[in-house]
């Protein structure tokens, strides 16, 4: 990660022990889907690469069993602080979390028997130096995942409140290939890294599920101010009158996914796997 997403997710790694149980209901699908694709079984060992606060790791060590183990790493201290409290919490006594860089893994040669990341990938300062040091520490013939984000505009989790807030505050123009959540958007650019990095047999498939939110469009917004401190910082900038009118219109456009269980929103992420 570059030194400000580091900064950035210190900043906000509080939010996941606010939440927790939310947070890690909003993205299950995409880590089952990583399980699936990583072709994790039980007892495997496994590594987990910008765990952020413990996902999917936390997911994977229930799957994987008490003969198995999952590792997750992140270069955020807060974040492995919440990820080891969140272990405890569910009594995951084969999760361990650890403070590392992605290109720079403190594992010998051939340790694990799959490596995934989720939404990870698209902040590194050199995504593949990460795949080449994930590469060094699978295991020959067994696989890694990676999932990033589809298209903005296919993801109206993230998209609903960016049409509201930009026309007022216009994010800052990004040079190409910059760290963001949406680097990896274009078909076929992380599977040609991959690919470029060593890895055999490089596949790559569109993943299309549901953000399903148990709270109300009111709750979603303080969730939503919660998890980015990017968007907080953006909108202290504005007089209490214009951020008020804000609220009020991302509140109001947030109904437009209400579900018998609060909000369900459309989602689509590009999921990249190969082999060693």
């Amino acid at each position: 990660m570059s030194r400000e997403t580091i900064d950035r997710s210190t900043n906000a790694a509080g939010h996941f022990d606010k939440n927790p149980e939310i947070i890690r209901q909003l993205f299950a699908p995409v880590s089952e889907a990583l399980i699936d694709d990583a072709e994790i079984a039980p007892g495997h060992s496994v590594l987990d690469v910008a765990t952020g606060a413990g996902e999917p790791a936390l997911r994977i060590a229930g799957f994987v069993g008490p003969k198995g183990e999952v590792v997750g790493i992140d270069p955020v201290v807060g974040s492995i602080e919440a990820s080891r409290r969140a272990a405890e919490r569910l009594s995951l006594d084969n999760a361990r979390f650890e403070t590392a860089r992605a290109d720079n893994l403190p594992f010998p040669d051939n340790r694990f028997d799959a490596v995934v990341s989720r939404f990870g990938v698209m902040f590194f300062p050199s995504p593949i130096a990460g795949v080449r040091e994930m590469l060094r520490v699978l295991k020959p013939g067994k696989k890694m995942a990676f999932a990033v984000w589809h298209f903005r505009d296919d993801n109206p989790f993230h998209n609903v409140l960016a049409r509201i807030v930009d026309p007022i505050l216009p994010p800052p123009e990004l040079p190409p290939d910059a760290p963001d959540p949406f680097r990896f958007a274009a078909p076929g650019k992380l599977q040609a890294i991959v690919a470029d990095a060593g890895a055999a047999d490089p596949m790559e498939r569109l993943f299309r599920f549901s953000i399903d939110v148990p709270l109300s469009p009111e709750d979603f917004w303080d969730l939503r101010m919660e998890m980015s401190d990017k968007l907080r910082e953006r909108l202290a900038t504005l007089q209490p009158g214009s951020f008020q009118d804000v609220k009020r219109r991302s509140i109001a456009a947030f109904q437009g996914y209400s579900s018998a269980n609060g909000l369900s929103f459309p989602a689509e992420v590009r999921l990249v796997s190969a082999r060693k």
